[in-house]
């Protein structure tokens, strides 16, 4: 999990899958939040139409990619949380969501998790992709 979370970290922009609600991929960039209790945590609003997507279907894929040309794949399945000490953590750690949502409080923050969740790290030196459970 350790890798996982650095990887995210070093790569703050990563982009998130969704089905549409017209059936057809979507494609966004996110990111990261944070890490408690083997969860990670990402931050939208539900005012979005990512939002209503992931209602709707709530199976995400999120990927980037590394300077040194490694990725990441994460898939799962999202649990919306209303945890307001996370909310707080995410509102205390990121300028951008802080900007945007002012409080913990506000109703239009949304956080979530992914469960039933793998990762795979890869890159092209040619050993065997890593995979994690989370």
């Amino acid at each position: 999990m350790n890798e996982v979370v650095k990887f995210l970290e070093e790569n703050p922009i990563q982009y998130l899958a969704t089905v549409g609600l017209d059936g057809k991929a979507k494609v966004r960039p996110f990111m990261f939040m944070l890490e408690r209790e083997v969860k990670l945590y990402f931050c939208t609003s539900n005012q979005k139409e990512v939002y209503k997507e992931i209602k709707n279907s709530n199976y995400v894929e999120i990927t980037t990619a590394s300077p040194e040309f490694a990725w990441i794949r994460i898939s799962g399945k999202v649990i919306f949380s209303d945890d307001i000490g996370i909310k707080k953590e995410i509102i205390d750690k990121s300028e951008i969501v802080r900007s945007q949502y002012q409080t913990p409080s506000n109703p239009n923050l949304e956080v979530f998790y992914l469960v039933e969740a793998k990762a795979t790290i890869a890159d092209f030196s040619g050993e065997p992709p890593k995979e994690y459970k989370i």
